[in-house]
């Protein structure tokens, strides 16, 4: 049988190729091929090759994931991925397959990725005779009348065979017996066969007939089962029960209450008592399970439901209905009951997804595919006619496929994790039946990051306040920057910028954290020689490619009180503070004997110095001038006063550990003669020093006219070149009454700041924390005019300090 069924797999193996190629617009592509085999065909057997007629590329395959998705039904074939091969992978058994239909197609659906292609792919198995008719009892007893007439009928049991088409029940033969024969009536699509009684029968000679029925199928070859039959003569009763109708037909819809009343079949019987009276009962010719499904009530015949009726399990019922009479011996009659079960909208629509993937890139361009949505309703007509929908506001939305209920999940907008990094996509799937069913499936797809965003600074540029002598080595700021982005999209790393310019200078002295940004010094600084500078910090994720971003950081070295004040004049030969000063006994109270002058580098309160004496031989004679310096006498000498007095000046800054020198002074009294004499000699040089001076003075005009000139074609050239930037310029003033004082003025931001020495301006204000030597001027200029006149002043001051330079000797 199994050499037979290979050869008939063989003959009748063809393959029927319908290609059906339609390119949509969410780039999937999708074709129908239908192929047909014999069931029970050998288990990796071919069923055709997929990527042949498909015309794919088999190299590509395994890449591709080339697969069945269709579930269940995909669960007796696979694909082989390295020739693109469908071959059976389990036992194919049409029967329990396709139990009651004759056309067993099994669909299934094969995908593609990258791009993505379905293919439906229906594979039709074949029924092979591989069953024989079979009998549900093994002998069937008859009690007839010797009465009974001639063609009088009796139902035979019919034979089973889960065999379709020819390969079922075709013929119904009967051992040779005198007195009956064989009838086969159709009754729709099954074959009912008939005892006929073609010769009265005589309970006398014969008592007992016994006979063989065989039913043999119409396959190649051919195969049988038997039935035996004995048929026991009685004596007469000789009117049957009359069936109003050999066939009833019914339609109920489904999911009915059980006991609810179906139909009611009614024969009658022309006999009297109980030759007449009529009992109904379930013929056991079909499938036992059908009849357990209803009911019959003996005595009216009425049939009523037993159980579930669900048209989806069975959308048809045929029963078998005997009448017998009371008589002795009974006699029968049978009609066929058939019911059909109509359609009720009872099944919600069932929602299968097949994804692609649950993560997908936020660049992802609008079209992209992201999964299959297949809908099943097990229902018919209206009540199995899917409609889809997404919820809204979403990026996505639903495509149909040309086949009926299957959709693509595609992407119609640009995502952006930072804003949304997670969709939760509900599906919604409602039928065409009354009243309409719906079912709902909630789809997560995250958002997976791209390195699209640049790292942030919060603050640009940054202004940071130094104090000078910094420890060389240790951290002096911190920058910190933020990414939007994850995992190493979001990862930083800190460098400062090398670039040529006069950053460079600045920047050499400086190193950064790469992992956290802390910034340190390498030297340190003195905000006598650098005031101020400005470098770069680059901050760089880690994602390919990476993305930068910088912010400039504008340095102001504050000052400290390191610089001692230097004692300018008195100055000897030596380089030590000691000078002699001569002056006329008879000079009155207030005379000027000399100026002490100092200089301190320092500025604000750490260059304000004071003066005071320290050591003085007579109080009374001689005072200090605490501001400027000056020594003058407090009253007029007497004849009783000493000729030489030596003063101590004690010179001292206003810092908060404040630094000092001293300067001493010896004053000699000597007589008005002396004096004038020696005023004459000094008189006489002060004529040849003046001319020199005088000719000093008019080269450093002439000079200092020139630079004017450059500096206000320069500045000119400036301020058409290039619009102003935002810079810090500082601008140094001497004040020169006795001590030279530094007043350095500065901008931050719409603030003026202007570090002054001893004398304040009026209106200025101190501004908290500023160590008490910084204040805030009151700025009244038009923004214009402030960039233009401070880059002046920035061009002229140092001119006017050279001038003042050169004349300090001579002042």
């Amino acid at each position: 049988m199994e050499s037979g069924g290979q050869r008939r797999a063989r003959q009748s193996r063809w393959v029927t190729l319908q290609l059906c190629l339609l390119l949509n617009c969410f780039h999937s592509i999708s074709a129908q091929i239908k192929y047909s085999i014999p069931e029970e065909i050998k288990v990796g057997s071919l069923v055709g090759n997929v990527a042949k007629d498909l015309g794919l590329d088999v190299s590509s395959l395994a890449e591709r994931q080339f697969r069945i998705v269709s579930g269940t039904d995909g669960a007796q074939f696979e694909v082989n991925r390295n020739n693109g091969v469908l071959y059976v992978h389990k036992r194919i058994d049409r029967e329990e397959l396709c139990e009651r239909v004759s056309s067993c197609l099994m669909n299934l659906k094969l995908v593609a990725e990258n791009p993505m292609e379905i293919h439906y792919v229906s594979v039709e198995v074949t029924d092979v005779n591989d069953h024989a008719p079979a009998f549900l009892e093994e002998e069937k007893l008859f009690e007839i009348s010797e009465s009974t007439p001639i063609g009088r009928r009796f139902q035979l049991p019919a034979a089973r065979d889960p065999d379709v088409s020819h390969n079922s029940v075709r013929v119904y033969k009967l051992s040779q017996n005198d007195h009956f024969n064989i009838q086969i009536r159709d009754r729709g699509e099954d074959k009912v066969p008939f005892l006929v009684l073609q010769k009265l029968l005589d309970r006398e000679k014969h008592e007992e007939h016994r006979m063989i029925l065989t039913a043999v199928d119409g396959g190649n070859p051919a195969k049988s089962g038997t039935l035996n039959v004995t048929v026991i003569v009685l004596d007469s009763n000789d009117n049957n029960p009359i069936f109003s109708q050999e066939v009833y037909s019914v339609s109920i819809p489904e999911n009915l209450k059980r006991q609810t009343s179906v139909v009611q079949v009614q024969a009658t019987d022309l006999d009297e008592g109980l030759n007449g009276e009529v009992e109904y009962f379930f013929g056991g010719e079909l499938d036992p399970q059908i009849y357990e499904m209803f009911i019959l009530d003996k005595n009216t015949g009425e049939i009523r439901i037993n159980g579930d009726i669900d048209f989806e399990q069975n959308a048809i019922f045929k029963l078998d209905v005997h009448a017998n009479d009371k008589g002795t011996p009974s006699t029968s009659a049978d009609c066929r009951v058939i019911i059909k079960v109509l359609d009720e909208n009872d099944n919600k629509p069932e929602i299968e997804v097949t994804s692609i993937s649950n993560m997908v890139p936020e660049d992802s361009k609008p079209g992209t595919v992201i999964s299959l949505i297949s809908i099943k309703d097990k229902d018919t007509g209206l009540n199995g006619k899917v409609a889809c929908s997404l919820s809204d506001n979403s990026p996505f939305e639903l495509k149909p496929s040309f086949q009926d209920n299957m959709y693509s999940l595609v992407l119609n907008h640009r995502l952006d994790r930072e804003t949304i990094s997670n969709y939760e996509i509900v599906i919604k799937a409602t039928d065409c039946g009354q009243p309409p069913l719906s079912t709902v499936k909630t789809l997560n797809i995250a958002v997976s990051d791209v390195n699209d965003n640049a790292p942030q600074f919060p603050q640009n540029p940054i202004e940071l306040y130094l104090v000078e002598n910094n420890v060389p080595g240790k951290s002096i700021f911190s920058v910190s920057a933020i990414d939007k982005d994850l995992n190493e999209n979001s990862a930083l790393t800190y460098d400062i910028a090398r670039e040529e310019g006069n950053m460079i200078k600045s920047s050499i002295f400086l190193n950064i954290n790469q992992e956290n940004g802390d910034i340190s010094a390498l030297k340190s600084f003195d905000f006598e020689t650098v005031k101020s500078f400005q470098f770069q910090v680059v901050a760089t994720d880690s994602g390919s490619p990476s993305l930068s971003s910088n912010v400039t950081v504008n340095v102001f070295v504050l000052d400290q009180n390191d610089n001692p004040p230097v004692i300018l004049y008195p100055v000897n030969s030596n380089g030590s503070a000691e000078g002699v000063e001569e002056i006329p006994r008879n000079v009155n109270a207030g005379h000027l004997v000399t100026k002490v002058r100092a200089y301190d580098a320092d500025v604000g309160y750490n260059g304000w110095l004071l003066f005071s004496l320290q050591q003085v031989s007579d109080h009374s004679l001689f005072g200090l001038d605490r501001y400027t310096g000056q020594i003058r006498t407090l009253r007029s000498f007497t004849e009783t006063d000493e000729a030489e007095h030596k003063l101590v000046v004690l010179v001292k800054d206003n810092g908060n550990v404040s630094l000092s020198a001293t300067a001493t002074v010896l004053v000699k009294v000597v007589e008005p003669k002396e004096a004038f004499a020696a005023s004459d000699v000094k008189s006489s040089a002060k004529v040849d020093e003046d001319t020199d001076v005088t000719f000093y003075l008019m080269i450093t005009l002439g000079s200092v006219s020139v630079l004017f000139i450059i500096s206000i074609i320069v500045l000119i050239a400036m301020q058409c070149s290039k619009s102003p930037d935002y810079t810090s310029k500082y601008l140094q003033e001497t004040n020169y009454d006795g001590t030279l004082c530094h007043s350095i003025q500065y901008r931050s931001g719409d603030k003026r700041y202007m570090l002054v020495g001893p004398r304040m301006s009026i209106g200025s204000t101190i501004v908290p924390g500023s160590h008490a030597n910084t204040l805030v001027l009151p700025d009244r200029r038009r923004p214009s005019e402030e960039v233009g006149w401070r880059s002046v002043i920035s061009l002229l001051l140092p001119t006017f300090v050279v001038i003042i330079a050169m004349c300090c000797p001579w002042c």
